[in-house]
């Protein structure tokens, strides 16, 4: 089936229109001159990226104005560039102290290390716009150190949770009364869910993404939109394909809402299957398969990943396959199973035959 590039465009437009909207809201709030910065940087980041930037630096001048009244002695949105001059290193270590914990509008909120190193990165890049710009004189976010991060163990599911978890996905028999009443009308559509994400290690933004025309069964392959805004093709196996095409007999035969015709996952309210809904979907599955691990679509994508490198070996394609940019993402991601190939290599070698 021909893929629909049109429709998958207007999924993402879609998507990015919503970013925009909420990143000029959000700009509402700041310093004009902040605006600037975003100009700056619109050429070389996607609008979500640009909307994390927004949200981590909504909380920088939060904290200048509300924490620090010292360094800036007029409203937020009377601020004028010369103000990030004030700002010296250590009060750069006094933000990220205190992005550990912090109240905001009646909320607790904390921030672990990888978000504390997001935060800064954000203020790097604010900051060296400005100071290449020549706008400022000074650039105390470089003199500070990355926070450093302590890798965590990666969670995936073994071989025979794999398949216990399809094995329930078929026939829900751990499920409670109410959920085994909508297992009824979901099955065909939650095993060709987990299957795909399973089978193809794909992203679950990627997922949702998904039109019915971008599923090409000619050559058994999938167009997915991938980070950056770049399409690629990912191509699946015999079992996945078996799953799409039992639901795609059943999708025919559901009447979409209105601007959700082209959706290849559907809700039960006939809508393309949201982030949330895919989460939730996953959770219930997993949760009674497993209690000691926490799996979630992005957990299914690094199974995926595993198995794909046990099998190959090949680092290079592992990240093709997942879309990573870099393959050191990927190394760092499967460095025990590299460490566990060298020590398999290690047994391989002889330099002397035994007698």
């Amino acid at each position: 089936m021909a893929a629909s590039s049109e429709k998958q465009q207007n999924y993402h437009e879609q998507q990015n229109r919503k970013y925009t909207m909420t990143l000029r809201g959000i700009l509402e709030e700041l310093p004009p001159f902040v605006s600037r910065y975003f100009h700056g940087v619109e050429e070389v980041t996607s609008t979500r990226t640009r909307l994390a930037y927004a949200y981590d630096l909504r909380v920088f001048f939060n904290w200048l104005c509300e924490e620090r009244p010292e360094l800036c002695t007029v409203p937020m949105k009377e601020l004028t560039v010369d103000v990030l001059d004030k700002i010296k290193r250590d009060d750069i270590l006094d933000y990220l102290s205190y992005c550990s914990y912090y109240e905001r509008d009646g909320k607790e909120l904390s921030n672990q290390e990888r978000a504390k190193s997001r935060k800064l990165a954000t203020i790097r890049s604010f900051y060296n716009f400005f100071f290449q710009s020549e706008m400022i004189l000074t650039n105390p976010p470089s003199l500070v150190k990355t926070p450093k991060i302590h890798e965590k163990e990666i969670v995936r599911l073994d071989a025979n949770e794999v398949a216990i978890l399809l094995d329930q996905v078929e026939e829900g028999e751990k499920l409670t009364k109410a959920e085994a009443h909508y297992h009824k009308i979901t099955k065909e559509r939650d095993l060709a869910i987990l299957t795909l994400l399973l089978g193809t290690g794909i992203r679950v933004s990627e997922f949702v993404g998904l039109n019915i025309g971008d599923i090409d069964y000619d050559n058994d392959r999938i167009k997915v939109r991938r980070k950056g805004g770049y399409e690629a093709y990912v191509y699946f196996g015999d079992e996945v394909r078996e799953a799409l095409l039992t639901y795609h007999e059943k999708r025919k035969h559901i009447i979409a809402e209105n601007g959700h015709e082209e959706a290849m996952f559907l809700s039960l309210q006939r809508r393309r299957i949201t982030v949330r809904a895919v989460e939730n979907l996953v959770k219930k599955y997993a949760s009674r398969v497993t209690t000691m691990k926490t799996i979630t679509p992005h957990k299914l994508r690094s199974t995926y990943g595993t198995n794909l490198y046990r099998e190959s070996g090949d680092i290079y394609l592992v990240a093709d396959v997942l879309g990573h940019k870099d393959v050191n993402t990927t190394r760092k991601h499967y460095a025990a199973i590299e460490e566990e190939r060298g020590r398999m290599a290690s047994k391989l070698v002889h330099l002397r035959k035994d007698d």
